[in-house]
């Protein structure tokens, strides 16, 4: 992160004194070939979430379920609250023309934690593990939470009308009921396909194709094609 802003100081600076704008202009066409929606949801946070679940004790997460389901859903809609309403005081105190669907609608978008990073710094303090297991599980399980009341606040603030209870209740089995299903279901296929191979490569690219649903769905980005057909190569020779 220091050097990737260390980097992006340095472009800004070189343009601003007129010394060199082609790291500007080079920056600028990478960034617009990127579909950062696609790039950060379908590809970065599916691998993440991938590699936070790896390394949970399943034992633990199953004898502390109602803990984690319970906090994954009152920090994330609580800290969504806090989140909107201070923003909406702040803006209402700097003359800003934001309303408060928009604000918690930020808050919804921020609240979620990453489960890699809350992990990491919880294996750091020294936790006994039951903690560990509870945070961790809440991390991995309020990114559902998340995207349900983005989805539900985003609605508000477009519509301007609260969306029903059966509507809410709908978009919660959807994203979190229908993401518990399709990971089961895939997990099961992706552990009979390694009960059937000994090849590190080949359980390499089942793991990697997992952990992206875009593999899964069919549609692999062509970086991932290029390695699967590198790897092939190198496997035949």
């Amino acid at each position: 992160m220091a050097t990737a802003l260390a980097v992006s100081l340095c472009v800004v600076g070189l343009d601003a004194v007129d010394i060199a704008h082609t790291p500007r202009l080079f920056a600028r066409s990478l960034v617009g070939e990127v579909d950062f929606s696609d790039l950060l949801l379908q590809g970065i946070l599916s691998l993440l979430l991938f590699a936070g679940a790896l390394k949970v004790d399943l034992s633990l997460l199953r004898q502390y379920r109602f803990h984690v389901v319970t906090l994954a859903f009152v920090s994330t809609s609580l800290s969504t609250l806090i989140v909107g309403v201070a923003l909406w005081c702040v803006s209402s105190m700097l003359h800003l023309a934001l309303t408060l669907p928009f604000c918690l609608l930020f808050g919804a978008l921020i609240s979620p934690t990453d489960p890699v990073a809350v992990m990491g710094l919880v294996r750091v303090s020294g936790s006994p593990p039951e903690l560990e297991t509870v945070i961790a599980g809440e991390s991995l399980f309020n990114d559902g939470v998340g995207i349900v009341l983005f989805s539900l606040l985003g609605s508000v603030a477009s519509t301007g009308h609260a969306p029903s209870v059966s509507r809410a209740l709908l978009e919660l089995l959807r994203e979190a009921g229908g993401g518990v299903a399709f990971g089961a279901a895939l997990g099961y296929i992706l552990y009979r396909l390694l009960k059937s191979v000994d090849q590190y490569q080949v359980e390499i690219l089942l793991m990697l194709g997992g952990g992206d649903r875009r593999v899964c769905c069919g549609h692999p980005p062509s970086r991932f094609r290029t390695a699967c057909h590198g790897d092939g190569g190198r496997a035949n020779r």
